[in-house]
C-alpha cells in the first residue's frame, strides 16, 4: 500500500508549535500531570511505584475495565487499547478490509478514515454531509450508495469538522439496517460526551449492534492528547482478534505511564468533561456574537457537540485568507481544502481557554484589512 501525505497533519507540523494563536485545534483544554494526579488521593505515589516494563498488548486490565464502563454491553475483554485513535483506525482497516471491498465513508472527514482503505485497493464512496441541511447525512443518500459488495460504513458523530450530531432515531436505524445486511459499521465516537445537552448523547454503536466497532480516545473530550491512548470497543470478536494480532506489527503495547494516567482520568472523567464543556460554552457565546457582527464575512452552522465548527468564508478565497491571517496576525485556521472540501470553509476550534485571545486577534486582523 502507498499512502499519500496526510494533508491536515502536515499542515499542523508546519505551524502548530510556532504560531501565537491556535484557532483551529480539535481537542479540549488539557491539564498538567500534577493536576491529573491531584484528582485522586494516592495516585502520585502509585505513579512513582509504577514498574516500567512491557505492558499487556490489549491494554492494562484496570484501564480496559475503566473504558468498558463507558458502555452498556461491553466487557473489559471486548476493549482493545491503542496508541491513540490513529493506530486503531489503521488496524481496523487492515483487519476488516480487502482489496476490492466497497466502503462508504461519512464526508468530509479525517483523512485516514478514507485514505487507508483507498490505499489498500478498496473502492471508497463518500456519504456527503449537506451544509444546507445543517451538515446532516441523508439516509436516502446512503440507500443509494449501498452495493452487494459493500463491506463497511464509516461514520463520525459528533462530527469533525462540523460539530454535527446524528439524531438518536437515525443512529438506531443505521445500526439496525447495516447489522441486518451484514455490513460492518465503524463508528468514530472520539467526541462522545462533549454534547452541549447530555440528553442528546447517542448510545455507542457497539452497544446497539454486535458487528459494530466504536472508536474512543483520551484526546478530544477529556483534553489529554499527550497520553496517546485510544481504543476500540466491540462485541465483534473476529475483528478485535485480528486487530490485536496486527498490533504486534505496530506498537505491540502501550506506554505504561500513559495507561495509568488514562485510568485515573477516566475514573474522574466527569470533572474533566464539565470543565471542558464550561470552556466550550463560554467560547461559543463569544463566537455567536462574533459571527453575528461579521455576518457579511462568515457563515456557519452552529455545532451541537464538540469543540470545532466548519465556517464558510464569503467574499474571498479561504486558502489565501488563512495564509494572510497566519502570516500577519499569527492566527491559525484550518482551510477546508485540507479535508478535500472545496466549499470555501475553514475549521475553527473553541475548546481551549486561549480561544478568546485568538478570536480577538482575528477581529483585529479583519479591522486592519478593512482600514
Amino acid at each position: 500500500m502507498t499512502l499519500p501525505p496526510f494533508k491536515l497533519e502536515r499542515y499542523f507540523a508546519r505551524y502548530e508549535f510556532d504560531v501565537r494563536h491556535l484557532l483551529c485545534c480539535s481537542d479540549c483544554e488539557s491539564v498538567a500531570v500534577r493536576d491529573l494526579l491531584a484528582l485522586e488521593s494516592g495516585a502520585g505515589d502509585a505513579l512513582e511505584r509504577l514498574w516500567l516494563g512491557y505492558t499487556e498488548s490489549r491494554g492494562a486490565p484496570a484501564l480496559r475495565q475503566a473504558i468498558s464502563g463507558l458502555y452498556d454491553t461491553i466487557t473489559p475483554e471486548q476493549v482493545l487499547v491503542h496508541s491513540g485513535a490513529e493506530e486503531a483506525i489503521f488496524l481496523f482497516m487492515q483487519a476488516a478490509l480487502s482489496p476490492g471491498d466497497h466502503v462508504i465513508v461519512h464526508w468530509p472527514c479525517y483523512q485516514s478514515l478514507h485514505e487507508v482503505a483507498r490505499s489498500m485497493g478498496c473502492d471508497v464512496t463518500f456519504w456527503q454531509a449537506r451544509e444546507d441541511q445543517g451538515w446532516a447525512l441523508d439516509p436516502d443518500d446512503l440507500a443509494g450508495l449501498l452495493r452487494p459488495g459493500t463491506r463497511a460504513v464509516i461514520i463520525n458523530t459528533p462530527h469533525n469538522p462540523t460539530g454535527w450530531l446524528m439524531p438518536r432515531d437515525a443512529f438506531g436505524r443505521l445500526n439496525r439496517m447495516l447489522d441486518r445486511r451484514g455490513i460492518l459499521l465503524f463508528s468514530d465516537e472520539v467526541y462522545r460526551e462533549s454534547e452541549y445537552a447530555a440528553a442528546d448523547r447517542l448510545p455507542s454503536a457497539c452497544d446497539l449492534a454486535e458487528r459494530a466497532v466504536s472508536l474512543g480516545v483520551m484526546s478530544k473530550t477529556y483534553g489529554l492528547p499527550g497520553l496517546r491512548i485510544g481504543w476500540v470497543a466491540t462485541r465483534n470478536a473476529g475483528i478485535a482478534d485480528r486487530m490485536a494480532a496486527l498490533k504486534d506489527y505496530t506498537t505491540i503495547c502501550n506506554s505504561g505511564p500513559s495507561e495509568f494516567l488514562a485510568e485515573v482520568a477516566l475514573r474522574h472523567r466527569h470533572r474533566l468533561i464539565r470543565r471542558n464543556l464550561d470552556v466550550i460554552a463560554a467560547n461559543l457565546a463569544l463566537m455567536d456574537d462574533f459571527f453575528q457582527r461579521h455576518a457579511d464575512v462568515f457563515s456557519w452552522v452552529r455545532p451541537t457537540a464538540g469543540p470545532i465548527g466548519f465556517v464558510r468564508l464569503t467574499g474571498s478565497e479561504v486558502e489565501p485568507f488563512c495564509h494572510e491571517l497566519v502570516s500577519r496576525a499569527g492566527v491559525l485556521l484550518l482551510p477546508g481544502g485540507l479535508y478535500g472540501h472545496d466549499g470555501n470553509h475553514f475549521r475553527i476550534g473553541f475548546g481551549r481557554r486561549s480561544m478568546p485571545d485568538a478570536l480577538k486577534a482575528l477581529e483585529q486582523f479583519l479591522a486592519s484589512r478593512n482600514a
